[in-house]
Order: structure tokens, then sequence, then C-alpha cells
């Protein structure tokens, strides 16, 4: 291989990628764009929940028990409403997402020792924010019914409040949270939108590069030329080698000062791992370079198989536990799932190479498969 050719095309390319406005766009701005678009829209936080209340009792009891839910974080209270038709075009509407309705006699009941049935009724289009409402509403009640216990246990029977508390509940549990201590989902989307994006954006551009060639004809130009076919692959990628990882600083920036997210690991072994993974998914824009011979087709091919895996089968959205066997084993097989453990390991977990790896094996062994069958089925000679 000679590395002043190499170097010249390299230079080339450079030039090109930052004469073309739309090229410098697709090298910049496209990847910062997909960045905040998903790492501002995208939150797995249930809070401000509306709700509406009915309540038929009017009691100090249930207006006690009410300002539990008006008063949490949780939810969003948007007042109430006087009988229980009103509820439903609310709900259809999505003007609230959870009603509460309180029961004549609610007081009265549990005043004399008997339970009261309070009716929740939660929107349910949303399995998972519904699951989460219910999740608290069932934590406000449970808490409700130990305070009142409580009390009445103090008042009959003479204890303290804190001899009532253990009787009711003699364990106790005390949760503590590791790595995401305040349970940000911010945290952990804008450090896994890293793979996303970097998934996305070398395809697109290595891609982009190859095609381009072929559909103005300056290809045949290297055709006609003494550069060999490895010279002419490197030369090509060196330039977005270097855009990639200085769009890889410019997110890691991003994630640690706009959205706060902490970076606990080593810098050295993130930014090796990143790089490994990003010459890794800018082998599949070289493959996609040889299947295809116009950029429209090269954009949609590279979306098809570079964005669906990246979403779907790397572990950022859907946990991979929580997958079945069989498609559980095709994640194994996307580089993506490997690089977000390196990204949620470095950020919030402190990992390095003891315990990562292995992952960056997988992602090397992926990157070699890659450009090795990128670079034996390239081939210099115009196809007839």
């Amino acid at each position: 291989m000679n590395w002043h050719r190499t170097w010249a095309l390299a230079v080339k390319e450079w030039r090109e990628v930052m004469r073309d406005r739309l090229f410098f766009a697709m090298a910049f701005v496209l990847p910062l764009t997909i960045f905040m678009v998903l790492g501002w829209g995208i939150s797995f936080d249930v809070e401000n929940i509306p709700f509406a209340v009915l309540d038929q009792d009017k009691s100090a009891l249930s207006r006690d028990f009410l300002h539990r839910f008006i008063d949490s974080q949780y939810f969003d209270y948007r007042g109430e409403v006087a009988s229980e038709r009103e509820l439903d075009p609310l709900l259809a509407r999505s003007t609230i997402r959870f009603a509460i309705i309180i029961p004549p006699k609610f007081q009265e009941n549990l005043s004399a020792g008997r339970s009261a049935q309070v009716q929740s009724l939660i929107d349910g289009v949303f399995p998972y924010r519904a699951q989460v409402s219910k999740g608290y509403v069932a934590a406000i009640i449970a808490h409700f019914n130990r305070r009142s216990l409580a009390g009445y246990l103090t008042k009959t029977r003479g204890m303290t409040e804190e001899q009532a508390q253990i009787l009711i509940a003699p364990v106790q549990m005390e949760p503590r949270y590791l790595y995401n201590q305040a349970l940000r989902s911010q945290w952990s989307m804008a450090s896994g939108l890293m793979m996303l994006v970097l998934m996305i954006a070398p395809p697109f551009l290595t891609a982009l590069g190859v095609v381009r060639e072929k559909e103005n004809g300056s290809i045949y130009n290297i055709y006609a030329s003494t550069i060999s076919r490895g010279e002419f692959i490197v030369g090509k990628f060196l330039p977005y080698l270097a855009i990639s990882c200085l769009n890889m600083l410019i997110l890691w920036w991003i994630v640690t000062q706009g959205f706060q997210t902490p970076f606990k690991g080593d810098p050295v072994f993130y930014c090796f791992a990143s790089i490994i993974y990003v010459i890794c998914t800018s082998g599949v824009g070289l493959l996609v370079s040889l299947l295809v011979n116009t950029q429209i087709a090269a954009v949609m091919l590279t979306m098809v198989i570079a964005f669906i895996p990246a979403m779907l089968y790397s572990g950022l959205l859907v946990p991979i536990e929580s997958m079945d066997p069989a498609t559980r084993f095709e994640a194994h097989l996307f580089p993506t799932l490997y690089y977000l453990r390196i990204c949620w390991g470095s950020f919030l977990k402190g990992l390095g190479w003891p315990e990562l790896w292995g992952d960056v094996v997988a992602l090397l062994i992926y990157a070699i498969l890659l450009w090795t069958i990128g670079y034996l089925n390239f081939d210099k000679r115009p196809k007839q």
C-alpha cells in the first residue's frame, strides 16, 4: 500500500466534504440533530399525570386522602367533577389520564372499622404508563392505610406512633438505587443515544462517499488510475473516521454538560472502544456501497440496516432480559448491544477494561469481519 496515494485521496475526500454543503450538513449537523431530538424527546419518567376527582363523601377524611394525590409530584390535579358521567369524556380526550372516585360514607366506614372501596380509572392506552400509574396509586393507598391503622392503635391501645408502625409493618424495606440514584431516565437515554447516533452517521458517510463517486461518474477515474482497492478504501475512510471521532467528542460533551450525565469511567478506554465501534459501523456503510448505485438507495438501505437494529435489538428501549430466547440470540448478532454496554458501563457504572474487555473484543471481531468482507467484494474494475 502506497501511503502517499492514500493520503492524497483522503485529503481530496476531506476537501469535497468541506465544499459540499449538503454533505457537510450530513456529516456534522445530522448527528447532532438526531441526538438532540431523541435525547429531549424520549423520556421514561412518568410524572405530572393529569387526574380528576369525584368525591361523593365530602368528608375531612376523604379530603385528607385526596390531598395525598394532589400534593404528590407524580400527579397533576385538574379539578373535581360532579358525576361519574363527566369522567368518560375527559379520559377519552386524554384531558386526564387517571381518575379517582371516593364513594359515600367513606369516613363513616373507616371510622367504624369497616373497609371502604375506592375506585381508580386509569387510561390504559399506553401500558407502561398505566402500570406505573397503578404502582403510584397503590403506594399512596398503602401509605394511607398504614397511617390510619397506626393512628387507630395509638388512640385505642396507648401506643406511640413508632410502636404502632413497627407492629403494622415489622419488616421495613429501604431500597437503595445504584449508579443512577435519582432514577433520571435522561442519564441513561442520553448516554445510550451515543450508540444510536454512531450507528447511523458513520455508515451514512461511508456509503454516500463511495456511492457518490458511482453516481457522478468520477469512480471511473479511480478505475483508470494505479491506486489499489485497499488504498481507495482506506483513503475514503480516513476523513469519515476523523469526522465520526469529532462527532463522538461533541456528543460526549453534550451528554456530560447539556444533560448533566456523570461520566465515571476511564476516558482513554471509552475513546478506544468508541473508535473501534465507529470502524465497525463504517464497515456497514462499505457493504451498503457495494450493493447500491444511487445515494437515495444508500440512505434507505443504511436506515434499514443501521437504525432498526439499533433501536430494537440493543437494549436501549427494551431490556435484553425481557426478550424471548430467539430475539435475545438475534440481539447478540448486532454490535449495538456491546457498545451500549460500554456506554452505560463507562458513564454510569465507572467500568473499564476489566469488566468490558469482552464487549470491545466483540466489536473488534465484528469490525474485522465487516471490513474483510467489504475489501474482498470491492472490485476496482467496472462491472460489465
